[in-house]
């Protein structure tokens, strides 16, 4: 009975992490909620005044901030607002022109604030080229999509007395929106499960919106700041199961528990009759249930005790609490065939760790268990998924 449990504890293990393909595994959200972030960056702007005059003003200090999701660890999509001051110099940034139309005085320097909303669809290089992984420091993406500049418009041309003109604005309105465009790189530093700290270059073409002041009928802009994400609820992304392979697999644990419930109600109507019985001396010989090896596997790169594990647990304390005198290993161990030596043995003993917490969480002695991490270890069974394991003997 025992040896049939160990092997359909590896079959059922199997089953549940056969998807896990390493770098090319499909991975989703969870829950809805999971991988919504929020971003904070600020840097310097420059503005490109048109092709009349073909520079760059001064550079000017700029903020944006942003709310998007990854809906897989490739894509994802967000929305942006930025506020800066765009600073131009033109051939046309004269303040006074005369009667024939000639500049008069000295050219100044014109500026305007700016505010721009954003949509960008967001692709992940790293995760793309190389597969998903949560420990990876650095992460590159490339994103790119349409907004809208909000601009105060600087048009017309109103005569100031009998001898002089002067540009300013006719009819004014308080704002105007403009049609931009852009694209862009973003660098991801990671920090923790919740937070990232980002580098981000950005190049944009909108609708001119600097008026009389350029011919124009584009600007250009260049962008580059710093700052930080948040990402709510932490970063979390699940190998992606079928819904036939997990029917199947809730079949066996269902399975596993109504066995589980009719053997302790076989008990107890064993506990109700010996209470009926008169007490009888005789020698009785007494077969004690050892447990044997117990297989409690995980996913990729992940110490987290799935309901199929939890399972093997209770199953498995309920025979150490019955032996309190035997001694068991909890053995940890990672997959070798993914990620460096050092990752892999904190991993199998991050494993181990959880199994060990979980059997004292049951009752066991803790002086019945020995706790050893072994790495990253060749395959045991046959396949790399199968290394992800922890086994109790």
């Amino acid at each position: 009975m025992k040896s049939k449990l160990v092997i359909l504890s590896l079959m059922l293990a199997g089953a549940a992490t056969a998807v896990n393909g390493q770098t090319k595994e499909k991975y989703v959200n969870e829950k809805a909620s999971d991988n919504i972030f929020i971003s904070v960056t600020g840097g310097v702007s420059m503005v490109n005044s048109g092709k009349s005059e073909g520079k760059f003003g001064d550079v000017a200090p700029h903020i944006t901030v942003s709310l998007g999701k990854w809906f897989t660890p490739v894509w994802g999509v967000r929305a942006q607002g930025g506020l800066w001051k765009a600073n131009f110099d033109t051939q046309h940034s004269y303040g006074t022109f005369d009667a024939a139309g000639n500049a008069v005085g000295t050219a100044v320097g014109y500026d305007k604030n700016v505010g721009q909303i954003r949509l960008d669809a967001m692709y992940n290089l790293s995760n793309a080229i190389w597969g998903y992984n949560p420990d990876r420091l650095f992460n590159l993406s490339i994103f790119a999509g349409p907004g809208i500049t909000i601009s105060k418009t600087a048009n017309g041309l109103v005569q100031a007395d009998n001898t002089s003109w002067q540009r300013v604005p006719a009819n004014d309105p308080k704002g105007h929106a403009y049609i931009n465009g852009s694209v862009g790189l973003q660098g991801k530093f990671n920090v923790s499960e919740h937070w990232d700290i980002d580098l981000e270059a950005r190049g944009e073409l909108a609708a001119s919106y600097l008026g009389h002041l350029s011919t124009a009928k584009t600007v250009g802009g260049l962008y580059f700041g710093a700052g930080a994400t948040y990402t709510f609820g932490g970063k979390n992304f699940v190998p992606y199961v079928s819904k036939v392979e997990m029917d199947a697999i809730n079949d066996e644990i269902n399975k596993y528990r109504n066995e589980l419930a009719q053997a302790q109600a076989d008990l107890a109507n064993c506990k109700n009759a010996l209470a009926n019985v008169k007490p009888e001396v005789r020698e009785v010989v007494k077969e004690v249930e050892v447990a044997g090896p117990r297989a409690i596997f995980f996913k990729i790169g992940s110490a987290r005790l799935d309901d199929y594990g939890k399972v093997n647990i209770q199953l498995a304390a309920k025979i150490l609490k019955a032996n309190p005198d035997k001694k068991y290993r909890v053995a940890g161990y990672a997959d070798k065939a993914t990620g460096s030596a050092s990752w892999n043995q904190k991993l199998s003993e991050k494993r181990a760790q959880v199994v060990y917490d979980a059997l004292i969480a049951e009752g066991v002695d803790k002086d019945q268990l020995e706790l050893i991490g072994f790495g990253g270890t060749e395959n045991m069974f046959g396949k790399n998924l199968l290394n992800r394991v922890v086994i109790l003997e």
